[in-house]
């Protein structure tokens, strides 16, 4: 697994190994444009499979419902219909190259305050029109993952909520793995009886199991649902996936990419571009781009100038090139 939206981190938290930033999800959802979303989807895929990594944590299918949620720049927007659509491509681009998406957070974890312990008191049918829809229009485009929040709705932790069974498995007819986030399952037999199938980060804590079998608390039969569903998932992966792709520019330009998305340590190219202007920037790996300049008066130095970000709070840091000087 590793994390997303806007980019796949990999297995590792070394800075040499860089990454595709993409726009931030609300800019995708501001498109309103899904073809594009699955597409970029694809990429998302394409660079998880050529870092090993079989499960993308996104879409992020919680709401914008206060400017104060800390990581609503990960989340598509306000419109639980515009959610769903966007976040149904995005779940159809990275599954189609046999990577599996998430979709996240399950559910009404939208407020920063208290994120991890709140408690939602919801209606029936908000809960059901604006909370839930989303999730249901990852499902029905196949969502392999869907990741159980930190929080509580209606009284129960999402890790052991009714809501995992119903309407996730019983209407929806989920049949893939309901994961926690990272640190969220805070018993074990609450949550192997609500549905849920994996403990994050594992293996220790809740997740390992041992104390239900020694009480005998939980179900046979969830028991064995519960490890079946993520054996099952890994093993369909595992046999779909095939060897990662070749990190060649005619690949990733085949499949419709239309720029290089191999890691990358340092850029070369002239001193100074006018505006307007073409230049060639080659890249440590030999390959050749021809890349248009911003129409705007200014000069720009491309080269190595950078600097770190986290552009959200669940993706990995991202370094980018700044100008090392821009004048008029």
């Amino acid at each position: 697994m590793s994390d997303g939206p806007a980019s796949v981190r990999g297995p590792s938290w070394d800075e040499r190994s860089t990454a595709v930033l993409l726009p931030s999800a609300t800019a995708l959802a501001a498109t309103w444009d899904d073809p594009l979303v699955e597409r970029l989807g694809s990429l998302l895929a394409l660079e998880a499979r050529r870092k090993g990594v079989h499960v993308v944590l996104a879409p992020n299918l919680n709401l914008h419902r206060s400017p104060l949620g800390g990581r609503h720049f990960e989340c598509f927007s306000e419109d639980p219909e515009l959610t769903g659509r966007i976040g149904a491509a995005l779940v159809r681009g990275i599954q189609a190259h046999v990577v599996a998406a998430t979709a996240k957070h399950y559910v009404a974890n939208d407020s920063e305050t208290d994120r991890l312990t709140v408690n939602v008191r919801v209606g029936a049918r908000a809960l059901r029109e604006v909370y839930l829809a989303p999730f249901e229009a990852a499902v029905a485009a196949d969502v392999r993952f869907v990741m159980a929040g930190y929080n509580a709705v209606d009284g129960a932790t999402m890790t052991a909520n009714p809501l995992l069974s119903d309407p996730l498995r019983s209407e929806w007819g989920f049949d893939g793995v309901v994961v926690s986030d990272w640190g969220a399952a805070r018993t074990t037999l609450d949550t192997a009886r609500a549905g849920l199938d994996l403990v994050m980060p594992g293996p220790d804590g809740p997740g390992a199991g041992a104390g239900a079998r020694r009480g005998g608390g939980t179900p046979r039969a969830a028991r064995r649902r519960r490890q079946g569903a993520a054996s099952a998932e890994a093993g369909r992966l595992a046999r779909r996936a095939g060897p990662a792709p070749p990190r060649t520019p005619a690949y990733w330009f085949g499949h419709g990419l239309g720029y290089t998305t191999w890691a990358y340590e340092e850029l070369t190219g002239p001193p100074a571009v006018r505006a307007g202007e073409s230049f060639t920037v080659r890249v440590r790996l030999r390959n050749t781009v021809r890349a248009p300049a911003a129409r705007s008066s200014r000069y720009i130095w491309p080269g190595p100038a950078p600097h770190w970000n986290t552009p959200s709070g669940g993706s990995r840091d991202t370094r980018w090139s700044t100008p090392a000087r821009e004048r008029r």
